[in-house]
């Protein structure tokens, strides 16, 4: 029986999850559920699930909680970023669901690895912002690390099983490999002409066409920065090489990402968009579970196409590309960038356009000094975002 902790249990992942957990009884139990200011969702799931403790980011939020927990449940309600590091690196805990969305999702997860726990990674953004540091301290810690991004988590099937065993120090070119295929729906305007993109609606910008995804990561499919964050992750997971990674645009979401070996062989993992299969994989490996999700079709599927990534379309995805090229600090300075810009425009501040802007604004002009400690990139973060905020102020 494995005993979990899901960071992020009212979010999308988190539900997912649940749900997989719910297919699987005898082999997992939730013991701590983590949320930010959700008190309704986190209600029906403690009372659904019966985790040891229910933590809510936001103080208002857990005191809320615990008013309303029914007390024969025995639920403790904390709150507390110490509270929060202390439950992922609790003794009982063995495995770690780290999908708190953006830079708020970091210490958690360093934590969690640092405890040398399973860590079934979801946060992209702890990569991005701090990827030396994070596959040192999980080198360090012994802690296992899989990942459940639908991209990555079909780039590890199909990786063979003694590179899989070697996340974060893989050598792609001894296992043959010659590129790493990310591919990426296109999101909702792929096909919508240039010129209307600037006055694309929230609304319109989360109408993923075949993903149910959050508004922050619908907005970042719609840029194609979710793309681009994912291949800052790759090359962290994966030990690769900017050579060794390609965006590929695949519109029906039924191939998650491919490996292309030397001998000209590419291998593919497929289903349907659904982030039960890859968070069922992460979670039973090296075993298959139940993850309640129907198999695919092939006599249903139809043709499945495959285009090069437009940069004029999608600007963040290139940014993304030499920010990676750069270095650790350009890349958090561009997670951060985005997660300001992405905010500003969900609540009608900027244009969709804007974001790219933004973006480039700032990643071109906060300098950094090297990261070397966790405290390095949380300034960094923070001066990022300062800068990002002015950058938002002045197109009002």
């Amino acid at each position: 029986m494995q005993k979990m902790v899901i960071l992020g249990a009212t979010g999308s992942i988190g539900s997912s999850t649940l749900s997989v957990v719910a297919c699987n009884p005898e082999q997992f139990s939730v013991f701590a559920l983590v949320a930010n200011t959700n008190v309704n969702k986190m209600l029906e799931i403690c009372i659904e699930h019966r985790p040891k403790v229910a933590h809510m980011v936001d103080e208002k939020a857990a005191a809320e909680l615990k008013k309303q927990l029914p007390s024969h449940l025995g639920i403790e309600v904390s709150t507390g970023e110490d509270e929060l590091l202390s439950l992922v690196s609790h003794a009982d805990v063995d495995s770690v669901m780290a999908a708190i969305v953006g830079a708020a999702g970091l210490p958690s997860t360093l934590a969690a690895i640092k405890a040398g726990k399973r860590v079934l990674l979801a946060n992209k953004e702890s990569l991005v912002m701090s990827g030396q540091l994070f596959i040192e301290a999980m080198q360090a810690s012994g802690a296992e690390v899989l990942p459940v991004d639908s991209e990555h988590n079909a780039i590890f099937q199909c990786l063979a099983e003694r590179t899989q065993l070697e996340i974060g120090r893989c050598d792609l070119a001894q296992a043959g490999v010659s590129h790493i295929l990310l591919t990426g729906s296109g999101g909702p305007f792929l096909t919508s002409e240039l010129s209307s993109l600037s006055s694309m609606t929230p609304a319109q910008a989360c109408k993923h066409p075949n993903w149910s995804m959050g508004r922050k990561i619908s907005v970042d499919s719609a840029s194609m920065m979710n793309k681009g964050l994912e291949y800052i992750e790759a090359r962290w997971l994966f030990n690769a090489r900017p050579e060794q990674l390609k965006v590929v645009i695949h519109p029906q979401s039924l191939i998650h990402s491919m490996v292309q070996y030397r001998d000209g062989s590419v291998i593919a993992q497929m289903g349907n968009p659904d982030m039960r299969t890859p968070i069922a994989h992460c979670m039973s490996f090296p075993e298959r579970i139940s993850s309640g999700v129907e198999p695919l079709d092939f006599f249903k599927v139809g043709q499945l196409s495959f285009l090069e990534p437009d940069f004029d379309r999608f600007p963040c995805l290139a940014l993304a590309i030499e920010a990676c090229k750069q270095g650790q600090e350009s890349t958090t300075v561009l997670n951060a960038a985005n997660e300001v810009s992405v905010e500003a425009f969900l609540n009608g501040k900027i244009r969709f356009t804007d974001i790219a802007i933004i973006n480039e604004q700032s990643f071109r002009h906060v300098v950094a000094e090297p990261l070397t400690n966790i405290d390095d990139i949380m300034a960094l973060d923070i001066q990022a975002r300062r800068y990002a905020l002015e950058a938002v102020s002045k197109l009002n």
